[in-house]
């Protein structure tokens, strides 16, 4: 039996859930002729790496950071990941590089019923994790608010993505009148879980949705702002099994068993 193999790239790359909801996927279909591994790659080897994976026969792999903006060197840059200018997903029979942390995203919102189209998001962060965000969030015609601590960033990332948009302050977030906070900061992210994307001196609107992308712990302090404003709070669990689903469908041309994955991530970080 030939032995097909996939995986994720990054550095670190030791936390990473990928293995474990890909590998169940896998066995839940009875596809035991696939494996997911996870692989280090220092940023000063990716080229050469990422040939000797193609190489040694590899399908494809997952790019997480700090890669996925380097790596659209090396492949050729689907029109989705152009526009959003950072790669996800890469696939070596046809060297091709896509994102699927944009349907990841979009796909979680509507599974919670979270409809963007025309209403006033504010992202806060103006990362790799904010590009895929934005984009989606302005293909669904949202206004977007970016909050960062480097202004210039924020701007060329509406710029860049010809979203509707303002860069704009906490203070002036507060009262922006929006339905939607999408965090995009790592703050709030085990093990520093004190951390809050939204400053305790900053008045906290009042009955707006939370979805923030981290997703352990299940429940930050951002998210419990949300609620204690009569909010709703989402956690990242859902865009990164969602992401990954939509993976695997590239990878294998099968479609993925969704709740197998979840259910392995949760008991996964229930594991700590």
């Amino acid at each position: 039996m030939s032995l097909k193999l996939v995986g994720a790239i990054g550095y670190p790359i030791e936390h990473s859930l990928s293995p474990t909801m890909h590998n169940a996927a896998f066995a839940a279909l009875g596809m035991t002729d696939w494996r997911y591994d996870k692989i280090a790659i220092p940023p000063d080897i990716l080229g050469q790496s990422l040939r000797e994976l193609r190489d040694h026969g590899m399908i494809g792999v997952n790019v997480t950071v700090p890669h996925k903006q380097t790596v659209m060197r090396y492949v050729f840059v689907d029109t989705l990941a152009q526009r959003v200018g950072a790669v996800n997903t890469i696939d070596f029979r046809t060297k091709k590089g896509t994102n699927t942390d944009v349907a990841g995203f979009m796909d979680d919102l509507a599974a919670h019923r979270v409809d963007a189209t025309g209403q006033k998001v504010i992202v806060l962060g103006a990362g790799g994790a904010a590009r895929a965000i934005v984009y989606g969030l302005s293909q669904a015609g949202a206004q977007i608010g970016i909050v960062n601590r480097t202004p210039e960033r924020a701007k060329e990332l509406l710029d860049s993505m010809m979203a509707a948009g303002d860069v704009l302050t906490l203070d002036q977030a507060s009262e922006w009148g929006a339905a939607l906070i999408v965090n995009c900061t790592s703050l709030g992210m085990y093990p520093n879980t004190d951390g809050c994307a939204w400053s305790d001196d900053v008045p906290f609107p009042r009955g707006v949705t939370v979805y923030d992308t981290v997703y352990r712990p299940a429940r930050t302090r951002l998210m419990a702002k949300a609620e204690a404003h009569g909010g709703q709070a989402i956690g990242g669990l859902g865009m990164l099994v969602r992401q990954g689903a939509a993976a695997f469908q590239i990878f294998t041309g099968v479609e993925p068993p969704i709740e197998v994955m979840f259910e392995a991530v949760r008991a996964a970080l229930a594991q700590g």
